[in-house]
């Protein structure tokens, strides 16, 4: 993948039709392999990848997606790793970072996140969802995305209003990622019912940034009802990790893997779109 361009792709992203937005964590279980399944993901519909940079203390994370990054940082994933990964994808969609904040903190020969944000931007990264990052001290990074045209995407937990909900929209750029449930990542048998009233009040600050609904999404029914309850995209993660943790631990070929993925994929993708096509046949 060529270097970056002077302003983030993401908006675009969203303009035309809802968003598929998959998760994998760059290098699980081996860099090659990792490379063709994000690869696989976006021959499957994908508009958004986001690609998750490993962390020892994955907080906000689940079994599924703890046990990626382990694969991973066994399989010699770093930071510097991570940038050549970025630019060694064939890829043609906007890639998002998810990564905790003391790996962008501490990168570069100066402490603070522009060093970090500088060197994605170059690489071609468009944005960064953080999850360990509070609103009240993003505002450096806020500054350094900025300045790199590239987006920080904020995380809406089904708790999060009133004035600290508009604090993170006003913080935000490119996406909202809301979140269906309460709890860390991980796929469910079916969408919380939350997750309607969580559209709601991010719907009620009067933002115009889309909303992707994220944290359990596994399936076509899922994906169709969170677009069908007012999300502009999905967020899919777990689900897909998944399947690259059983392609490795039966030690399937890679090319099994990723076509696992992106039959996965398509599925999930064909899930948003049959939620907006009910709205394009009133239009017509």
């Amino acid at each position: 993948m060529s270097g970056g361009t002077g302003e983030s792709r993401i908006p675009a992203a969203f303009e035309s039709e809802p968003a598929f937005v998959p998760y994998l964590a760059a290098g699980d279980p081996t860099f090659e392999a990792s490379l063709a399944y994000v690869e696989a993901l976006e021959r499957a519909g994908a508009d958004v990848i986001e690609l998750g940079l490993p962390f020892s203390e994955p907080i906000a994370e689940g079994p599924t997606i703890q046990q990626a990054v382990v694969r991973s940082l066994d399989g010699g994933m770093t930071v510097e790793r991570y940038f050549e990964f970025v630019a060694a994808l064939d890829v043609d969609v906007p890639l998002v970072c998810m990564t905790y904040y003391n790996l962008i903190y501490q990168y570069g020969d100066e402490e603070g996140p522009e060093p970090f944000v500088e060197r994605a931007a170059a690489e071609g990264i468009d944005g960064f969802v953080v999850p360990d990052l509070p609103a009240e001290e993003a505002g450096p990074l806020r500054a350094a995305c900025d300045a790199h045209g590239r987006d920080l995407v904020s995380i809406v937990a089904p708790t999060t209003r009133d004035d600290r909900l508009q604090r993170l929209v006003d913080l935000s750029s490119g996406y909202l990622y809301v979140q269906a449930r309460l709890g860390v990542t991980g796929a469910r048998a079916s969408v919380s019912d939350r997750t309607t009233e969580s559209l709601a009040r991010v719907a009620e600050t009067g933002t115009d940034l889309p909303r992707a609904v994220g944290f359990g999404i596994s399936s076509f029914e899922q994906a169709r009802d969170v677009i069908a309850a007012g999300a502009d995209g999905a967020i899919v993660g777990s689900a897909l990790v998944d399947i690259v943790a059983e392609g490795h631990a039966e030690d399937r070929p890679p090319e099994e893997t990723a076509a696992e993925l992106e039959a996965l994929g398509r599925e999930l993708k064909e899930g948003a779109l049959a939620a907006a096509e009910p709205e394009a046949s009133q239009a017509d």
